[in-house]
């Protein structure tokens, strides 16, 4: 067990100079086997575990779900949650997604049984992870059904759905799908795990999941029905709230009205407090996939070993470390949107393990607002704030106090905004890898929500859409204001002037424009490298800051623009995150050898080729 140098333990599973201690009522960081799950000790002797949705949905619901873990956990009831095998920071599993899941339920109620000393057990479930919850043959006390699917085959269908929505081309068409295969939000559901899911039936059940029974959401009756049937003591009502927790990343809201009633039903009678035990003698230690329940310094898979801090203002990160030799570099990574640290998709967790196989460690954290870590101060979301550089800032300075100084920052479209801004204040970061950065910078009292609903929601200006029909008869039909199309139309409008006058003299020689910062972050030796998807809509403000030149930008950047072709925003396919991986690996190595004058170079990059009928910027092919 790590100490804080004063002889003192730590709360456990944290890393030394994290700078901030947890509260006693903070979650701290536990393993399941395969699963990561964060526990909340407390005197009642009544366990609850929060078995969270699959994919997009949970990334929706993620802060949310946060949120109900700490209301239980106020009442004093033992909680946990925890990601599942292969999502968020949980270790892939080492076989199907659904057993390994249900797996992991069972180990959660062990765990709050062994370790938590609870006697009585409440499992709260939500969509999919409610079906599986139902499903898992434990012996439990309450049940929470949030919304669950009658059959997997259900979820399936809804997902499809879903998928035709979210997972689109720059042009709108519907991403192509892997054969029996389905991706919803760039989470992929493989043909075992919809096979799987093709087996699950609630209905045909021949024995209650539980004497009690919390049942939220539409058209549940019949199932309620069936658990009475079967002996449950079945309690009903709708979940009306359930759209804005699991269909909106950027915007959902936590349903505090439901999440009361779930609340209440968890701690309702719960057994008095009981002695506890120290949290350090509560909890097994060990990363073994044997199934063990664990709390450390961290955890280990294949090729990487990761540990959680705590730092900064309330700020919670994972740094990835390479098992074998460390090369001595350290990638920061700042996620996009209201992404937790996982990233879109689980994309970062997979990418700083791949790092870590290849000998660089990275960190992964989550924003004040975002994730794990503490809500903001007024309550807004951190996309574009001018105040979230400082986050960054703050994780550059805990890892150079943990000895892993990060070289390069990665962020995509708003983590690039953020990344960008932190590159250009501070000297110790030495180039930026920045994936579809829609703006280097953003005025005073833009209004944010507005911009991120107008803009990233559409790929088509408002001015392409007024050529299409569908356009018109929506203003006529009312389901959109004219005074909504004209806000836009203004917003465009002065976007479009800045940027014809980004090129003038008396803005690109201002030290504060954005050429002109450039200019000096170079002049230290920094470099920038863009990577954009085609035809994605932040291509216009580089033109309007250094040029339609390829040279040129490419002279005033340190690197050329590279144009993902074929790939989507959120670059989804793993395809195009192998692309992405090899330009960092590069730029890591290209920023070691420029701070190392005694390293040796890596090859020279293949020369830059044009596509035909493509933006007039110099694009490198990534492979």
């Amino acid at each position: 067990m790590l100490t804080d140098g004063a002889g003192a333990m730590p709360e456990a599973g944290f890393a030394p100079g994290a700078g901030v201690r947890p509260a006693a009522t903070e979650p701290v960081p536990v393993t399941l086997g395969d699963a990561f799950g964060w526990y909340s000790p407390g005197p009642r002797r009544r366990g609850v575990l929060l078995c969270g949705t699959f994919g997009f949905e949970q990334w929706c619901a993620y802060r949310s779900w946060r949120e109900l873990a700490g209301t239980i956990a106020a009442e004093g009831c033992p909680t946990l949650r925890f990601d599942y095998p292969g999502q968020g920071d949980s270790r892939d599993p080492a076989g199907p997604e659904i057993p390994a899941a249900l797996a992991a339920i069972r180990a959660g109620i062990a765990f709050l049984r062994e370790e938590a000393g609870a006697e009585e057990i409440v499992v709260v479930g939500l969509r999919l992870g409610a079906t599986l919850a139902a499903l898992a043959g434990a012996d439990i006390d309450r049940l929470v059904l949030l919304a669950p699917f009658p059959t997997g085959k259900a979820y399936r269908r809804e997902m499809a759905m879903q998928s035709r929505l979210i997972d689109v081309m720059p042009d709108r068409s519907p991403m192509p799908q892997e054969p029996d295969s389905l991706m919803v939000g760039s989470f992929l559901l493989g043909p075992q795990t919809l096979a799987d899911l093709a087996r699950l039936d609630l209905p045909a059940a021949e024995r209650a999941p539980a004497p009690r029974i919390l049942l939220l959401g539409p058209k549940v009756d019949a199932l309620a029905g069936r658990y009475r049937a079967l002996g449950s003591e079945v309690e009903a009502g709708p979940f009306p709230d359930l759209t804005q927790l699991v269909s909106d990343p950027l915007f959902s809201r936590t349903p505090d009205q439901t999440f009361a009633l779930v609340r209440d039903f968890a701690v309702a009678g719960a057994p008095e407090p009981a002695a506890s035990r120290p949290l350090a003698d509560a909890i097994r230690h060990g990363n073994g996939r044997e199934g063990e329940n664990s709390q450390g310094a961290g955890w280990q898979g294949e090729g990487w070993r990761e540990e959680v801090s705590r730092f900064g203002p309330g700020l919670v990160g994972i740094l990835c470390r390479p098992c074998g030799a460390w090369s001595g570099d350290t990638v920061l990574v700042v996620n996009s949107g209201r992404n937790p640290r996982a990233g879109h998709g689980r994309q970062t967790t997979r990418l700083a393990r791949r790092l870590a196989g290849a000998g660089i460690a990275s960190f992964r954290f989550d924003l004040r607002g975002i994730g794990d870590s503490v809500p903001r101060p007024d309550g807004s979301l951190p996309l574009y704030a001018a105040d979230s550089v400082a986050d960054v800032t703050a994780a550059v300075d805990h890892l150079v106090a943990l000895g892993h100084p990060p070289g390069v920052v990665l962020g995509n479209c708003s983590g690039a905004y953020q990344a960008f801004q932190a590159l250009g204040r501070d000297a110790r970061l030495r180039a930026a890898v920045l994936v579809n950065l829609y703006c280097f910078d953003l005025k005073p009292g833009t209004d944010v929500e507005t911009m991120v609903r107008d803009t990233f929601r559409h790929s088509q200006g408002y001015m392409a859409r007024a050529r299409q029909g569908r356009f018109w008869r929506r203003i006529l039909t009312g389901d959109l204001s004219l005074s909504k199309v004209a806000r836009a139309l203004l917003r465009d409008g002065a976007a479009r002037l800045d940027r014809w006058t980004a090129r003038m003299p008396w803005r690109t020689l201002s030290r504060t424009g954005v050429a002109g910062r450039v200019a000096a972050l170079r002049r230290r030796g920094a470099r920038i490298c863009l990577v954009y998807s085609a035809d994605d809509l932040g291509i216009p403000a580089v033109q309007a800051h250094f040029g339609t030149s390829a040279a040129g930008i490419a002279r005033r950047l340190g690197y050329p623009v590279t144009i993902l072709d074929g790939s989507d925003h959120n670059l989804s396919r793993p395809a195009d995150q192998d692309r992405v991986f090899a330009i960092l690996v590069r730029v890591v190595r290209e920023a070691r050898t420029a701070d190392r004058p005694n390293a040796v170079p890596e090859p020279a990059a293949p020369h830059p080729v044009r596509t035909p009928g493509g933006p007039s910027l110099l694009l490198s092919r990534s492979g």
